[in-house]
């Protein structure tokens, strides 16, 4: 009874405040795939502002994109298809009309959200996979364009900001040395044939140029050689250097042991290792090496 609540005690009334909080809840409660395909949204709005700043192509395509995704929502695809239709449609502008770096594609395509569970490398790889002859075709239609265009200018060539990536800091080393002392001396183990017929490799492209530049990880140093190579900066030449450079690198241990390997009266092939032009001018711009 009214009459029997205690003064200053209120009573909890189920009324319209309760009914509200339950609203409240439930508009909070959006399921990850209605956020990822906002998201997906917010994106390709991102995309097409900021293609909107370079070539028509950029802002055509990024148009195109919108609907794409706004189709798919339509249907029913999973989050996870629509995250990975924007990642890729945002890394194929971002480096191909607009000629970003590797680091700022990461960063656009960082803007996609990942639905829980989906593997990460399907939306933040770095790498380009242009599925139809049609995306290779707009592609080098974008570089041709880019060529035609007297007011776009590149300082330096655009794989030296994605080869950074790739080295080592002890690579960065070797680069340096070799930039600064010029080729230097390389030599290959053989087994030792009458006229050279039936003679077998023991060991190539030795060198000891690793350890000269000081490199933290000597154990790593045949990898090092290998990956400069893959990416161009650094070749084997079959034109020797100066003759008495090789009396310090046929005493090391790693020759002295394919010489023992190679058997009686061994084989030395006498070759170089060289930066590629292609390296010089890529040592000489991202390194300080007059200093």
């Amino acid at each position: 009874m009214a009459e029997d609540r205690i003064p200053g005690q209120d009573v909890a009334r189920p009324g319209p405040r309760a009914v509200e909080r339950s609203s409240d809840v439930e508009k909070r409660q959006i399921s990850n795939e209605a956020r990822l395909i906002r998201g997906a949204f917010r994106a390709a709005g991102l995309a097409v502002g900021t293609a909107v700043r370079g070539t028509e192509w950029a802002v055509g395509t990024s148009v195109e994109i919108t609907k794409q995704l706004t189709q798919a929502a339509l249907d029913g695809e999973s989050s996870a298809d629509i995250a990975e239709r924007t990642g890729a449609a945002l890394r194929s502008i971002a480096r191909s009309a607009l000629g970003v770096t590797e680091g700022s594609v990461r960063e656009i395509v960082s803007y996609v959200p990942t639905p829980t569970g989906a593997p990460q490398s399907a939306v933040t790889t770095g790498l380009v996979r242009s599925a139809t002859a049609d995306d290779l075709r707009r592609r080098g239609d974008a570089l041709l364009a880019r060529s035609a265009d007297v007011y776009f200018t590149e300082d330096v060539h655009p794989a030296y900001d994605r080869i950074l990536d790739q080295l080592a800091p002890d690579e960065a080393r070797i680069l340096r040395f070799m930039a600064l002392q010029g080729p230097q001396p390389s030599v290959d183990v053989r087994t030792n044939r009458p006229l050279g017929i039936g003679s077998e490799l023991v060991a190539g492209d030795l060198t000891s140029v690793p350890e000269q530049s000081g490199v933290r990880y000597p154990d790593r140093s045949r990898h090092y050689l290998i990956n400069l190579n893959r990416l161009g900066l650094t070749m084997t030449s079959d034109d020797p250097v100066v003759l008495s450079r090789y009396m310090v690198l046929e005493v090391q241990p790693v020759v002295e042991q394919a010489l023992k390997k190679a058997g009686r009266v061994p084989k030395i092939v006498r070759k170089s290792l060289r930066l590629t032009e292609f390296g010089e001018d890529f040592c000489h711009t991202c390194f300080s090496i007059n200093g």
